[in-house]
């Protein structure tokens, strides 16, 4: 089995970087197996991982922001410990980059879930996950404005980064999309097919979380809604509106509407 190494030890430049945050030495290397039966080899791959098995060295924001300064590979994987290759290969992948490629050459981030600015109300998808297997829901590739963190593919020369003051685990796929959107970049959910073990759950932590992601935006958006794979945000310039929309009966509103408005 390829063995991982330390993110400090890079060498020649590998057509994917495949990184990891690790708390779990098992998952961690089930993962890595998983990835070389799908084809994932050393000679295309660079393996890096930051070891926060003992204690978190990085939180998610701090760790990609040194997985995208420092992977070598033309596109970057970020993937969860917990996730494994079961399904599609490396091939399969290429393909589904190319088909962006044709359609959009301008991306900087896919994904396999996430949702568009038009329909909040709708999750594209493509996953098996403990809810259920082989989720299904396109087309392919489609145009979003959100991902989850799961299974991210980021374009090495984008040169995206995260923000320094939201921080912990949280809502950094959505902000990559926002980082890409700002800079004439665009993401998209494709049909790449992998498991993830674990269903996601919002904590107190992704509470804390989203104040921080709405804090940070309040000066660096337009107002809008934005929906995650997990929430609906307001954001806004405006600390009082933000306070003022950001609540359940405001979102229920909402989403009557996107309903009432796709049905008409």
């Amino acid at each position: 089995m390829i063995e991982p190494v330390e993110i400090d030890s890079i060498n020649d430049e590998k057509l994917f970087s495949i990184c990891c945050l690790a708390s779990r030495r098992d998952e961690l290397d089930a993962m890595v197996a998983s990835a070389q039966k799908a084809g994932f080899s050393d000679s295309h791959c660079e393996y890096l991982f930051i070891d926060n098995i003992q204690e978190n060295k990085y939180d998610a924001y701090e760790g990609t922001n040194r997985f995208l300064n420092k992977a070598t590979g033309k596109y970057i994987l970020l993937v969860h410990q917990d996730i494994l290759f079961e399904f599609d290969t490396m091939d399969r992948l290429l393909a589904r980059i190319e088909e962006v490629n044709r359609l959009d050459p301008d991306w900087a981030v896919l994904g396999n879930v996430g949702y568009r600015a038009e329909d909040i109300n709708t999750q594209y998808v493509k996953i098996s996950d403990p809810f259920m297997d082989n989720q299904t829901k396109g087309p392919f590739p489609v145009k979003v404005t959100s991902l989850d963190e799961n299974f991210l593919v980021v374009k090495n020369s984008a040169n995206l980064a995260l923000s320094n003051d939201i921080g912990h685990f949280h809502l950094y796929a959505t902000e990559l999309c926002l980082q890409a959107q700002q800079l004439g970049y665009s993401a998209y959910v494709i049909d790449f097919h992998l498991r993830h073990k674990s269903g996601g759950y919002v904590n107190q932590s992704f509470l804390e979380t989203k104040k921080r992601f709405i804090k940070s935006y309040e000066k660096k958006l337009k107002t809008k809604f934005l929906r995650t794979p997990c929430t609906v945000m307001f954001l806004s310039g405006s600390a009082m509106l933000n306070r003022l929309c950001n609540t359940k009966a405001l979102y229920s509103l909402r989403k009557r509407f996107d309903a009432i408005r796709k049905e008409g």
